[in-house]
């Protein structure tokens, strides 16, 4: 237990001097994860409003590959984004192979579906007739879209918040596609992983806690932004 101690004080010493090497973790991992994320947010919602307001055939089907493509294995994502980037691959004319580009492509594969499937299930929870209402007042395309969206605002940031977890959480895609190079590669998953297997608990642990602080950050900005129009607020009361 005083070991336990003795490591979570050194690793707050590490947090309040504002080590060198944990700062450039902390900005390198926000950098890509929030790129990803960007990416993610712009097409995914575009491609679940595409698909929600459309009917083709297939759409089931494809409905089903979206869903699954919400529980990929971030290994298995850095596994084809590694066979496609690789020096003989497809795309190794790039040169993109550990660098942060190519921890950007494999975070914007696995959080794009997480986006683009709750943006769709958004979308069909508007009612029929506000849709049709909308078109009756004689609404454009784009008019209708974006308050389609803003009718689905709260699910599109949920939506959002579930893409950044996913990213900024992840360790297998970021590390086989990164290769974790010190200065380079380098971001706070695979850096616990790497301090952890080094034996250096107090920095594992100063690296976890800003981790946890980072996403907690982000997600209580997301909610606030989410909640701030809800203008309705169920209350029970217990007799």
């Amino acid at each position: 237990m005083e070991l336990i101690l003795d490591n979570f004080k050194s690793a707050f010493g590490h947090i309040l001097h504002l080590d060198v090497n944990i700062m450039r973790i902390f900005l390198l991992s926000l950098i890509v994860s929030g790129t990803a994320t960007a990416i993610s947010a712009i097409f995914g919602i575009m491609i679940g409003a595409a698909i929600a307001l459309s009917k083709f055939r297939g759409k089931r089907l494809l409905l089903a590959v979206i869903n699954t493509g919400m529980g990929l294995p971030p290994v298995v994502v850095g596994l084809f984004v590694v066979l496609f980037l690789w020096r003989n691959g497809p795309f190794g004319s790039l040169h993109i192979i550990y660098t942060p580009w190519a921890m950007i492509l494999a975070q914007v594969i696995i959080s794009l579906p997480m986006v683009v499937g709750i943006t769709i299930a958004g979308f069909q929870q508007i009612p029929v007739s506000l849709q049709l209402q909308v078109i009756s007042l004689g609404a454009k395309r784009l008019q209708f879209l974006g308050i389609m969206i803003r009718e689905s605002r709260v699910t599109i940031l949920a939506a959002v918040m579930a893409g950044f977890g996913a990213v900024i959480s992840e360790v297998g895609a970021s590390m086989m596609t990164g290769g974790n190079i010190s200065g380079q590669t380098r971001v706070l998953t695979t850096a616990i992983v790497s301090e952890t297997n080094k034996g250096e608990f107090d920095m594992a642990i100063a690296l976890a806690i800003i981790l946890l602080i980072v996403t907690f950050v982000v997600n209580l900005a997301f909610t606030f932004i989410q909640q701030k129009d809800t203008k309705h607020e169920w209350k029970i009361y217990w007799k």
